[in-house]
């Protein structure tokens, strides 16, 4: 099979043919960003019958080439641009760097099949991201305007305005001020104009809860079984994931999570601690779900956490515990949705992951270890439901 590595830039792309036996370049394509190039390149490929794509940053400049070639059935991996630094660094050239150089990078790391992954066409759990990024930049918007209106009313009032404050309410306090001035005149009109902002946010952030709630259901996913994550929090876990089976183990993904306690070791002495590192976004779901439990008395995960708390850790240990219990919990669900799909749709989807592990219960049980588990997880069977 032949494998063409792909550099792309915004306004042109070069793709490299090299032989995955002997990482000779063979040929190479320069093209701009435009369809009628993209199948002029697509023309140059079909000389071999059997070839595969490797693109550099297939989710950023290389995204709308990507998702052309799968949409005509081609094979692509994405390839990171640390790994083709890499490539490029060690292979001989003086560390030499151009386009054509880079995109033979691509395809070596997609024939050394070490970091380079698979491109699956897009589905729900894209478009569940794009919509958790907008509902972020919705509620820092609010957020500023919010605060913007605080400063307003602080002065227009005695006292202030509390600090739950909604549009309605808002609106009630500045009908109570009468300006003087031309001062108070206009901090008047833009505590009006801000009251006006926050219901524009308000309702677009109604619009975008009911868009990701219809798209979760569609999903049928099972994480909304859980007590604790509903339609949001589910839709976040989703489209921060993607595909679940990229992540190997449930050690894995709770690393990529940030939920793995670090290991720092030295000769006999051995300590852990807490991970600053993934996807911060996916920690702070989990960490929402966990003080979700641990209030909600009744649900196993306040029973996990009061007996972690029985055994001496503190209220701090024993969330950070529930946290990465959760963890689990959220990838063996993903997964055991994934492998349901694959089973309704036929052999046209991607498999799921190897491992054999089945979907958790609603939360999370205790007889799992809190540390980061060094290899990979060993079956556990599915534990029998108890009511939330």
């Amino acid at each position: 099979m032949m494998l063409i590595g792909i550099d792309p830039h915004k306004s042109t792309h070069t793709a490299t043919a090299v032989d995955p036996e002997t990482n000779r370049d063979l040929a190479s394509i320069r093209i701009d960003v435009t369809l009628q190039d993209y199948q002029r390149m697509l023309d140059w490929a079909l000389q071999w019958p059997e070839r595969r794509w490797a693109v550099e940053n297939a989710r950023g400049l290389g995204h709308h080439l990507t998702s052309w070639l799968l949409a005509r059935g081609e094979q692509v991996v994405d390839v990171a641009p640390s790994a083709t630094a890499r490539v490029r660094q060690l292979s001989r050239g003086a560390g030499r760097k151009n386009d054509r150089i880079d995109a033979a990078a691509a395809a070596c790391v997609a024939a050394l099949q070490g970091d380079a992954r698979p491109v699956r066409p897009e589905s729900s759990t894209d478009a569940l991201a794009l919509l958790d990024e907008r509902r972020s930049n919705l509620a820092q918007s609010r957020v500023r305007a919010v605060n913007q209106l605080h400063a307003l009313l602080r002065a227009l009032l005695p006292g202030g305005a509390p600090r739950d404050l909604s549009a309605a309410k808002a609106e009630q306090l500045l009908d109570t001020v009468i300006p003087v001035g031309s001062a108070e005149l206009t901090r008047h009109a833009l505590a009006a104009d801000l009251i006006a902002e926050i219901r524009t946010w308000d309702v677009k952030l109604k619009d975008n809860a009911k868009a990701m709630a219809a798209l979760v259901a569609e999903s049928e996913s099972g994480l909304t079984d859980t007590p604790g994550i509903g339609a949001v929090t589910a839709a976040r876990l989703l489209g921060r994931t993607g595909n679940p089976t990229r992540f190997p183990t449930a050690s894995s993904f709770a690393q990529y999570a940030g939920t793995a306690p670090i290991e720092i070791a030295s000769a006999d002495h051995a300590r852990h601690r807490l991970s600053r590192r993934g996807d911060r976004q996916l920690n702070a779901a989990l960490h929402t779900i966990a003080i979700t439990q641990i209030r909600m008395p009744g649900t196993r995960g306040h029973t996990y956490y009061q007996a972690k708390l029985s055994e001496g850790k503190t209220p701090r240990e024993a969330q950070r515990c529930l946290k990465r219990r959760l963890a689990d919990h959220v990838w063996r669900t993903m997964i055991s949705d994934e492998r349901r799909r694959t089973q309704t749709t036929g052999p046209g989807r991607q498999p799921g992951a190897t491992t054999s592990s089945s979907a958790a219960g609603p939360t999370p049980t205790t007889d799992s270890s809190d540390k980061s588990l060094p290899g990979p997880a060993e079956p556990e069977p599915t534990p029998t439901p108890q009511p939330a």
